[in-house]
């Protein structure tokens, strides 16, 4: 069977394009295509594939004519992807992140900043937020830096250096690997649940309010001057004659 490399575009597309133009075998179009010969027998028997249009290999150069009229006179013959006319270059391996030169003279304070205010970030993960090596990192660490006299934690988010959604992925992957705090642990003090921050006298508004509390003075309150002065603002109750009119 063919391999993974030499599979060819658009394998079902193919597949289809062979059933209806060649009297190939469901095995050799199942081997080239690298499928299933009952999917091969499914798209002949127009129970697969529907409405994909079949792919003609021979006019993508992936075979010849000579090829496929081989392998209908031989049934153990395999059908061989032809070989390309251009050759697409392999993606180079992804390498260091690449720093500007304009900002390569703030990857140090960068770093500094990374290592103090996240140091559960591996080196690993500083290498690929700012372009760095380890080498430098461990200078930095140690203080044995050339200019670290003169180095100001500075934040790569604001030099341009990574994204605040790169930083943010890197910090949550090196928290997720940390090992469980302990409870007496004073780093693993959390925020404080609803039920312990909202508390009944919060919520009742109670606290110091000039000498005495809220509640204090809602005890105070004179109902009797409440309503006497609401009764003044209304004016003039109208006599019934006024009413009958």
């Amino acid at each position: 069977m063919a391999t993974p490399l030499n599979t060819p575009l658009m394998p079902k597309a193919t597949a289809v394009w062979l059933v209806e133009n060649t009297a190939l075998s469901f095995d050799q179009i199942a081997a080239f295509c690298r499928l299933h010969p009952l999917e091969v027998k499914a798209i002949a028997d127009g129970e697969a594939a529907q409405g994909i249009k079949g792919l003609d290999p021979v006019i993508t150069g992936q075979l010849t004519r000579d090829e496929i009229n081989r392998a209908v006179n031989n049934p153990e013959h395999r059908l061989k992807l032809a070989e390309p006319k251009v050759r697409v270059p392999e993606a180079k391996r992804r390498g260091p992140r690449y720093t500007p030169v304009s900002r390569r003279h703030d990857r140090p304070n960068a770093i500094l900043w990374l290592l103090r205010n996240h140091p559960e970030l591996k080196d690993a993960a500083i290498m690929r937020l700012v372009g760095t090596t380890k080498t430098t990192i461990l200078q930095i660490r140690e203080r044995t830096h050339w200019n670290a006299a003169n180095l100001t934690p500075m934040d790569p988010v604001t030099l341009g250096l990574t994204s605040q959604l790169e930083l943010d992925l890197e910090v949550e992957k090196a928290a997720k690997s940390l090992p469980p705090r302990e409870p007496g642990d004073p780093g693993a003090a959390t925020l404080l649940s609803v039920d312990d921050t909202v508390t009944p006298e919060a919520l009742m508004g109670a606290g110091d309010y000039g000498s005495g509390s809220r509640g204090d003075t809602e005890d105070e309150l004179d109902a009797d001057a409440i309503f006497a002065k609401l009764n003044s603002l209304k004016g003039p109750e109208p006599d019934d004659e006024d009413r009958e009119g």
